[in-house]
């Protein structure tokens, strides 16, 4: 890929969460950062994430064990160089954490002095964690650093719109011919609803996931896969999107439709009941409640069907009172406001989309087929997640090609940079009927619940994609004709990436990982990731 721009321009990364806040502080020891995020920068999903993250640190414990679990949890599409390049880091990175300051919880006779947990998935203990809300306490730490520093410039309520790429460049017939690149990013000013034009070194895509295209999601407002929809509109490819991993316990309460309740509950001991007390797991897998969260999923969403009940219970009661209070103080304190006692009651669960293992085609250095444009964390495929995310590898992610993709941005040789175009409002009005944005935001989210869920076939997917192509000559109209809103924008991420899924799924004919498929209900002996490309300008030009 061709060197990085003029380097007196920054480097603008999308997203403020874990990923991007990675970035930043280890791209702001040489260059200029301006980092973007379209809510309040506490509001991402790195602050939600509750159980922890990997270290290969015990003495009981081996990269090969590592690798090897991810594999497992990856149901045989984990990229093995991938997964070993991240695990031989992981130690460093949960190092690089504790020197900033994070407050991980505490044991003395513990690798650096902290307590390890287990997760389902994991092989050994070898979770760092600060109790039960691991991403806040890393992330409030790594963001007070960011804000404390000269070289970064926070942008609080501003959206990304689209990347800015050769095709909006004003070409004369004179110019050279240039290989396609990233110069850019068009971004909204939510309160001003000013649009400005960020020219860039080079680009960073941090913006997670695209959970809230479902209707039930323990994702916060922010997961629209806003990264991976430009990406894809600006050319690159995008892989596995169809392995969206569902949380197999998310709270069950009419108050709260995405509290998530940690997989380490299980991990310590916790146990998934019927309605009438009866322990189902063992009937589904011998891991039990420890299996892969896509197992225990579909355990769960079996279960519920087949009793026909609308959510069954985490027991964690025989755990008692004072463990749960010192070692899940936020699960505790969120349901005791909620009148569940959890020391003395189960907990009503159900599972909710909460993870997009697919994404942004990338290397291990973050670079994406477009020159110019990095993209780290949930918003990318790696292949380290591989048809299922093994649980806290997500954080390890982030930590660790956060620093390959700033290293490479900062090796990159300078460019002489373009004159880019300022956006163009000349042809747009004022909306006139926001409403049109919020049925067909509900509607697209429905849709996606009722038919590409945990459990899909291809007629579902058909009538999904339907729905889909309808929704998106609607919006699409109502994006030309007027001007943008944040609201505008996420929904049109939010149909690129449902279509994206659809396309996926029913390219996939076997059933794999989160991937489960009634007309195709076996796994085939070998598998490949799924990789869309666009082939044409064509709108529904596809090449899987």
């Amino acid at each position: 890929m061709s060197g990085a721009s003029d380097s007196s321009l920054p480097v603008v990364i999308i997203g403020a969460g874990l990923a991007g806040l990675t970035v930043a502080l280890h791209l702001a020891q040489t260059q200029p950062v301006i980092v973007l995020a379209k809510r309040q920068l506490e509001e991402g999903a790195t602050a939600w994430a509750q159980g922890g993250i990997v270290g290969v640190l015990g003495n009981d414990d081996s990269i090969d064990s590592h690798v090897k679990d991810t594999q497992e949890a990856g149901a045989g599409l984990v990229d093995e160089r991938t997964a070993e390049f991240i695990a031989r880091r992981s130690a460093k990175a949960v190092e690089w954490l504790v020197e900033r300051g994070v407050p991980f919880s505490p044991d003395p006779d513990g690798p650096l002095g902290l307590h390890l947990t287990r997760e389902g998935g994991h092989a050994v203990r070898r979770i760092a964690h600060a109790a039960d809300a691991t991403g806040k306490a890393i992330h409030d730490v790594l963001l007070d650093e960011v804000k404390r520093h000269p070289n970064i410039v926070l942008r609080e309520k501003w959206m990304a719109i689209d990347l800015i790429t050769n095709r909006h460049l004003k070409k004369s017939s004179q110019d050279p011919i240039e290989l396609p690149r990233c110069h850019g990013v068009y971004a909204l000013d939510i309160d001003t609803h000013r649009v400005e034009t960020l020219a860039a070194s080079a680009v960073v895509l941090a913006t997670g996931g695209a959970g809230k295209v479902y209707r039930y999601t323990t994702n916060p407002d922010t997961s629209t896969g806003d990264g991976i929809a430009m990406a894809w509109r600006a050319g690159c490819r995008v892989g596995n999107m169809e392995f969206i991993q569902f949380h197999p316990t998310c709270l069950y309460h009419p108050q709260e439709r995405s509290f998530l309740i940690t997989e380490a509950l299980r991990g310590e001991g916790g146990i998934l009941r019927l309605p009438d007390g009866t322990r189902f797991m063992q009937d589904h897998d011998e891991r039990g409640e420890l299996a892969p969260r896509d197992i225990v999923a579909r355990a769960i969403d079996f279960e519920m069907k087949k009793h026909g009940v609308d959510h069954v219970w985490l027991d964690a009661t025989h755990l008692g009172e004072a463990f749960l209070k010192s070692h899940f103080p936020t699960i505790h304190a969120r349901c005791l406001s909620l009148g569940i006692d959890i020391a003395t009651q189960p907990i009503p669960v159900v599972p909710a989309a909460h993870y997009t293992c697919g994404g942004v085609v990338t290397d291990l250095d973050g670079r994406t087929d477009l020159p110019g444009l990095y993209a780290v964390g949930e918003t990318t495929y790696t292949g380290l997640h591989g048809a299922n995310r093994l649980a806290s590898n997500s954080l390890l992610e982030c930590v660790v090609l956060g620093r390959t993709c700033a290293e490479n941005i900062q090796e990159q040789a300078p460019i002489a940079a373009p004159k880019v175009p300022s956006w163009d409002e000349s042809q747009v009005t004022d909306a006139d009927e926001e409403v049109v944005i919020a049925h067909n935001w509900d509607e697209l989210r429905l849709v996606m619940w009722n038919y590409v869920g945990i459990v899909r076939t291809t007629r579902r997917l058909e009538r999904a994609l339907h729905r889909i192509k309808l929704l998106r000559s609607e919006i699409d109209d109502y994006y030309a004709a007027f001007r943008v809103s944040r609201d505008l924008l996420e929904l049109r991420n939010l149909v690129d990436c449902a279509e994206l899924i659809v396309r996926s799924a029913l390219s996939r004919q076997e059933s794999r990982g989160l991937h489960f498929s009634r007309d195709y209900p076996r796994t085939l002996p070998v598998s490949f990731p799924t990789i869309l490309c666009k082939k044409s300008k064509k709108k529904d030009a596809w090449l899987p």
